[in-house]
């Protein structure tokens, strides 16, 4: 079974799981690691929204929940991508990463054995430019292939803000 690292920051699309679910032949176990937004990257994330020709994004970036608040959207967030992904025939685990991702996302490459890691994000055009965005950075501490993927948002999938318990 070839297993893959997952880290995310947003729910899993459709499209996503149907792209990460065939990258490779084997059947595919997932651990993933889902970042609960954070306030200090507030003006990073305004930054690339206009970049990206987003202002209306830019203009709506303070009202997305973040730090503590962020948590239980996150948790559901999570929940929805395990789902997703389970019901694509894969397994899958998971948890919110509390505290520095790459230390995290270190440990856990070394626990599960796995074979590469997959960075699912929205564009981060700053980070990339200097190299400060998690691909980036995981590339020189993990062992293991690093791919790096932008995500996707599907239109009949739903908002972070939509997220319901079942």
């Amino acid at each position: 079974m070839f297993t893959s690292v997952l880290m995310i920051e947003q729910p899993l699309s459709a499209t996503d799981v149907d792209f990460v679910t065939t990258l490779h032949d084997d059947e595919m176990s997932f651990v993933v690691l889902m970042q609960p937004r954070g306030a200090e990257d507030r003006l990073l994330r305004a930054i690339d929204d206009v970049a990206l020709g987003e202002l209306e994004q830019a203009v709506h970036e303070a009202d997305e929940p973040e730090g503590e608040q962020a948590v239980r959207p996150a948790a559901l967030a999570l929940e929805h991508s395990l789902r997703s992904l389970r019901d694509a025939g894969c397994e899958a685990v998971g948890q919110l990463i509390e505290g520095h991702p790459l230390n995290l996302l270190r440990s856990v490459v070394e626990q599960t054995h796995a074979d590469e890691v997959i960075v699912l994000t929205a564009p981060h055009l700053v980070e990339e430019f200097f190299h400060r965005d998690w691909a980036s950075r995981a590339r020189h501490k993990v062992g293991v292939p690093v791919l790096k993927l932008y995500a996707h948002n599907d239109e009949e999938d739903y908002a972070l803000g939509d997220v319901q318990e079942q």
